[in-house]
């Protein structure tokens, strides 16, 4: 009976189906605007509805229906990614003082508060990617909000498999990150 035992852990390893294809985002996208080098910016993780708030890419079949991407995943928690992303851009704009996340001890002059609305794939009326993302400037000094926007971009799904799909929603969060940050510079 033991060996039994032994030997069905020893070939449930060997059975094991292989990891999932793991993917990230590209580089934060070259942006320009107005230059507020004398502000300094948080940008906080964005908050997301649990169904986006995972390592699972979303496909919708229709409106009312959620599944995930099979064999696939983002490499980190969408939310995170998504951070890192906006950090990314505008460090690289070169037009701010500072950017940086909760934790990093930069004097605050602006957060950057987000929500993830759609991150997915679209599937009932012609494959396309749909990336929303809520944005608002809080001023950190007295807690007013500045601005808020809503922040949309679509791309279609050109090619096939699951590497196509994640392409797909890497042009449209492009789209919504040059817009966002384009948008911040000028509200700071």
């Amino acid at each position: 009976m033991a060996m039994a035992t032994v030997l069905s852990g020893c070939a449930g390893g060997v059975l094991s189906s292989p990891p999932p294809d793991t993917y990230g985002l590209t580089a934060a996208p070259a942006v320009t605007g107005q230059a507020s080098r004398n502000r300094q910016i948080l940008i906080t993780e964005p908050s997301a509805l649990k169904a986006l708030d995972s390592e699972k890419i979303v496909i919708r079949p229709n409106p009312s229906a959620i599944e995930y991407l099979a064999n696939s995943q983002w490499s980190d928690r969408l939310p995170n990614i998504v951070q890192d992303k906006l950090v990314q851009a505008f460090e690289n704009s070169g037009r701010v003082g500072g950017v940086g996340r909760p934790g990093d001890g930069l004097a605050i002059d602006y957060k950057i508060i987000s929500a993830i609305r759609a991150f997915e794939i679209k599937a009932d009326a012609g494959e396309q990617a749909v990336v929303e993302i809520s944005a608002k400037v809080l001023n950190d000094r007295n807690g007013v909000v500045v601005a808020s926007k809503v922040f949309r971009s679509t791309s279609p799904v050109t090619g096939t498999g699951n590497a196509a799909y994640v392409r797909s929603l890497d042009r449209a969060f492009e789209t919504v990150v040059q817009d966002m940050v384009g948008w911040t510079l000028s509200r700071i």
